[in-house]
């Protein structure tokens, strides 16, 4: 769903955390939002829809708003996506890990690394979520035989225009 519906929470609470943003009470992100899942990864499904915005189709964080479609997510994208997941919940004092007894070690680390860089953050440290050779991650599935490659976090944060 790609458009604020007052019977849709979920679509409010997007609108609201854009309004944030604009207002500059959220920084160092580029936010959008509702966007449904294919208009957030998928260039192709956004234009397809008409959809003209910085970060649809290139969506490197997707927020869910509840455990229950963060959950669904992370599992789609981890068994039929041969994806790495990291899950944390930032509703908390601190941020929670949330893994699962399925999770790979790189999900795990991966879980650890975003909430350390999270606190990081909001102790006032220069950090980045992007990758630390500035590109985007391949979302593609790896080819037969290749080696996953472990996740690397960026020490300078990378602001986008």
């Amino acid at each position: 769903m790609e458009t604020v519906n007052p019977d849709f929470r979920s679509t409010l609470e997007a609108a609201a955390l854009c309004k944030m943003a604009d207002r500059k009470q959220i920084t160092g992100a580029v936010l959008d939002g509702p966007l449904a899942l294919d208009n957030a990864i998928s260039l192709g499904a956004a234009r397809t829809k008409g959809i003209d915005s910085p970060v649809a189709g290139r969506a490197n964080v997707l927020v869910v708003p509840d455990i229950e479609a963060g959950n669904m997510l992370a599992k789609s994208l981890t068994f039929l996506a041969d994806a790495d997941a990291a899950g944390i919940v930032v509703v908390a004092r601190a941020p929670v890990v949330l893994t699962g007894r399925a999770d790979s070690l790189i999900s795990r680390l991966a879980s650890c690394a975003v909430a350390t860089l999270v606190v990081q953050r909001a102790a006032g440290a220069n950090v980045s979520f992007s990758r630390s050779d500035g590109r985007r991650p391949n979302h593609r599935k790896r080819a037969a035989g290749r080696k996953r490659r472990a996740p690397s976090i960026a020490g300078e944060a990378r602001r986008r225009a």
